[in-house]
């Protein structure tokens, strides 16, 4: 690439040199971290099956494991040169950081990110799964799933990369996700509809439709802000020559690129960590389908607040038992539609549950045979208590809610944990891949969008958007796309500065963000239908 070719308004300026060799020192890191991960990994998996007592009667299980893996952290990884070279591109074009160290210490505080998230996005994209492959992912249709929405994101997530474009890994996975749902609806003979929580997905859906507008109109308001406010024109120009710019903009420019870089690491990474725990679920329920760090000190209170569940729901809907619970709110979490077997049905779940765990004494000491069924007894009553939450036809006391409240939490906190070595394999993942690949979308965030250089401003006002936007969205739990967040960001700042818009650019990009759900939607669907045939 030539340093000094013009973007399109035929003035000259110093672009930075993108093909700098990387040094020994990094190649050596690179290597050392992605051993590190691989044997701390292995060595915390193989241990924990090993005290579970989990008995080896197959190996195929554990081969199809081993590769759900490999696939999972996969993902992670091309999510980490696709999305975050996001993060890097104003650094880079403001010769705030030179392109290596710029996708080092991204990498680094993506790593960081994933490691402290909070886990609730993660649990979050699962919900959006057919709850009857949730309950049966060590099988066949379960490993079929898996996969099929697995490679179908990352086939797209490569192909947008090699074009260059920023689509978001975010939309992929959801429209992957539901591509297997409306896929296994219509193999099953329902309403293809009938396959997806669409209240969940619509939630989701609109936190990355709106993702773009926050994007831009938040991006362009903040520059046209410190313009108002900031009036030191270094701050508006575009870069002199080859020359970082002044301290105190490059410590901005180097703090907004480390926040976006933490924040998407505290939300993608935590995609890739909740399909790696339905994953280790399936296949080896003895030693991740329970919460085993949970003391067995705290059994009496789970087993008092379950009966106490119970007891009131029982009392509400004046019946004692009812045939096949699991079936009714499969059902229900299905359908969302409330009948008047539901609560009894949910009573009598949770009275399965607190008389399992009052006799084994601890969830660790569940019998291996029980093992399976209690967790997918803990799921199912979760997510109907959640629906039931919704529900205006469930007319329950407020007794029974503040019950089941305080039951959801005990069981969400039995089901829904991360083991240590998980977070650390997807944020080594997430981490290497930002150091891999980002030159493709990095120049078309730098050169492709806007009609003049990046200044120093727009790269700031863009960044600190991102940056706030996405550590939002992980306060609540939603995944939103860095890609169309600080892509959007850029083109909001140039719209505000009047700089002009390369509108070829802006149409792929909008062309990639609409083809997104519905390719990933088809990719996944076929995939599902052929892998069940296969398993």
């Amino acid at each position: 690439m030539c340093p000094t070719d013009a973007i399109s308004t035929g003035r000259a300026v110093v672009r930075p040199n993108l093909d700098e060799k990387q040094h020994i020192a990094s190649t050596i890191g690179f290597v050392g971290l992605f051993v590190f991960g691989l044997v701390f990994a292995g060595h915390s998996l193989f241990s924990e099956i090993n005290s579970s007592e989990t008995s080896i009667t197959t190996a195929l299980p554990y081969l199809l494991l081993g590769v759900a893996l490999i696939i999972a952290l996969g993902f992670e990884f091309v999510n980490g040169f696709h999305d975050t070279a996001n993060a890097v591109a104003t650094v880079i074009y403001t010769h705030s950081l030179p392109p290596t160290i710029a996708v080092m210490w991204s990498g680094m505080f993506n790593l960081l990110g994933v490691l402290v998230s909070s886990g609730a996005v993660a649990f979050g994209i699962i919900s959006l799964l057919p709850v009857e492959l949730i309950l049966q992912v060590g099988s066949g249709a379960g490993f079929a799933m898996v996969f099929a929405l697995l490679i179908a994101a990352i086939i797209w997530n490569l192909g947008t990369w090699w074009l260059g474009l920023p689509a978001s890994s975010s939309h992929t996975l959801i429209g992957s996700i539901i591509g297997v749902g409306v896929a296994n609806a219509l193999m099953k003979g329902r309403d293809g509809t009938s396959g997806v929580d669409w209240a969940q997905a619509t939630k989701i859906g609109y936190s990355l439709v709106l993702s773009p507008v926050v994007g831009f109109a938040l991006s362009a308001l903040l520059l046209l802000l410190l313009r108002t406010l900031v009036k030191n024109r270094e701050l508006y120009e575009e870069p002199k020559g080859n020359q970082p710019p002044p301290w105190w903009i490059r410590c901005l420019l180097i703090l907004t690129c480390t926040g976006v870089s933490f924040a998407h690491g505290s939300n993608d990474g935590q995609k890739g960590m909740g399909l790696i725990m339905l994953i280790l679920v399936g296949t080896v329920p003895m030693a991740y389908a329970l919460n085993h760090a949970m003391p067995a000190s705290h059994t009496a209170q789970f087993v008092s607040i379950a009966q106490k569940t119970q007891q009131s729901l029982l009392i509400d809907s004046g019946k004692k038992q009812v045939e096949k619970p699991e079936a009714i709110l499969t059902d229900f979490i299905r359908t969302k539609k409330y009948n008047a077997e539901v609560v009894p049905a949910l009573g009598s779940i949770i009275g399965n549950i607190s008389v399992e765990v009052k006799q084994s004494g601890s969830l660790s000491s569940i019998p291996g045979v029980a093992v399976a069924n209690v967790r997918n007894d803990m799921y199912l009553a979760s997510e109907a208590i959640r629906f039931l939450d919704k529900s205006d036809a469930a007319l329950l006391t407020p007794e029974a809610k503040k019950n089941l409240k305080s039951f959801k939490s005990e069981i969400d906190g039995a089901t829904k944990f991360i083991p240590l070595w998980v977070k650390v394999s997807v944020a080594i993942a997430l981490g290497l891949g930002t150091m891999v690949g980002w030159k493709r979308i990095v120049v078309t965030v730098g050169e492709k969008i806007g009609k003049t250089h990046l200044t120093y401003g727009q790269g700031a006002a863009a960044e600190l958007v991102a940056m706030i936007t996405i550590g939002a969205a992980d306060m609540f739990g939603l995944p939103v796309s860095t890609t169309h967040v600080l892509s959007s960001g850029v083109a909001g700042t140039m719209a505000a500065n009047k700089s002009g818009l390369q509108w070829s650019t802006l149409r792929n990009l909008a062309m990639a963000w609409v083809l997104t759900l519905p390719v990933a939607m088809l990719l996944s669907g076929s995939l599902y239908w052929l892998l069940s045939k296969v398993f």
